[in-house]
């Protein structure tokens, strides 16, 4: 028997905001991305944007453009030794190269691509990065930006079980989506995008209308407790201490079932 794969170190990042609704006040969305068919790790699901953390994302260079919490900081908050930030630089990046929202500063204020010509640059700033032309650093230091960590918040720690075609040490992020970009999935990796309430997307999925694995929707049930997007950021920035979700995979007499820390028989499995 084959040793079991070894988890690759990834990112994800949850992009959450309010809008007007229709009966008065505001409803609080969350983007989620679906992944093109062809894909060979969840094809067809929805999620959030994300992928493994690179080896550019903890490089010297990809560190001079970055603002805010430093290595050390970072690592502490994922509670490890060090490399934290990149975690934090792979979640940013996904986040541009999947969804085209770039969590950035310039000139000290938050990147807006409300002029036209500025979002065309970046149109092809995106282009390019995702076809492997250039770095995050080399558009960083193209536009002169500094990558806004300070604004990415930690949520939540999940690993791929074992038995998976693939495996990924995953660590969920939680932003707000900034105001001046417009969000908008790749056609690459993914080929729909679309904001929901999180209830919605949970209820969409119970009448198997929407695919989602299971990591999506556990944080979708934690986020979909609140009212707004800055009480979810608020949340996730008082967090302490996030625990590693490992599912394991069992067999019940023929029937698959996937069961996490807490779950009768996990321990046992």
């Amino acid at each position: 028997m084959s040793p079991p794969l070894v988890p690759r170190d990834a990112a994800t990042i949850m992009l959450v905001r309010d809008v007007s609704a229709q009966t008065g006040g505001t409803d609080m969305q969350v983007l989620m991305l679906r992944r093109n068919a062809q894909s060979v790790w969840v094809a067809g699901a929805h999620l959030f944007p994300g992928g493994a953390v690179d080896p550019d994302d903890g490089s010297e260079e990809t560190a001079r453009h970055c603002a805010g919490r430093d290595d050390a900081e970072a690592s502490r908050i994922l509670g490890i030794k060090q490399g934290g930030r990149s975690f934090f630089v792979a979640a940013v990046r996904e986040c541009f190269e999947e969804a085209g929202i770039l969590l950035a500063l310039t000139g000290g204020e938050a990147l807006s691509f409300a002029d036209a010509e500025v979002a065309g640059r970046f149109v092809e700033h995106r282009r390019r990065l995702n076809a492997g032309e250039v770095r995050l650093a080399d558009i960083c230091a193209a536009e002169n930006l500094s990558l806004d960590l300070d604004r990415v918040a930690y949520f939540s720690h999940w690993i791929t079980p074992e038995g998976a075609p693939r495996r990924y040490d995953t660590r969920f992020f939680v932003t707000l989506s900034p105001v001046g970009q417009v969000a908008g999935h790749d056609d690459l990796e993914t080929v729909a995008s679309r904001w929901i309430r999180p209830v919605d997307a949970l209820a969409m999925h119970a009448r198997g209308e929407l695919e989602m694995i299971l990591p999506t929707i556990r944080n979708l049930e934690i986020v979909a407790r609140f009212d707004t997007a800055q009480e979810v950021l608020d949340y996730a920035n008082g967090l302490v201490d996030i625990p590693r979700i490992e599912p394991r995979i069992v067999d019940r007499d023929g029937s698959i079932v996937i069961l996490v820390p807490g779950d009768e028989g996990y321990d046992e499995t």
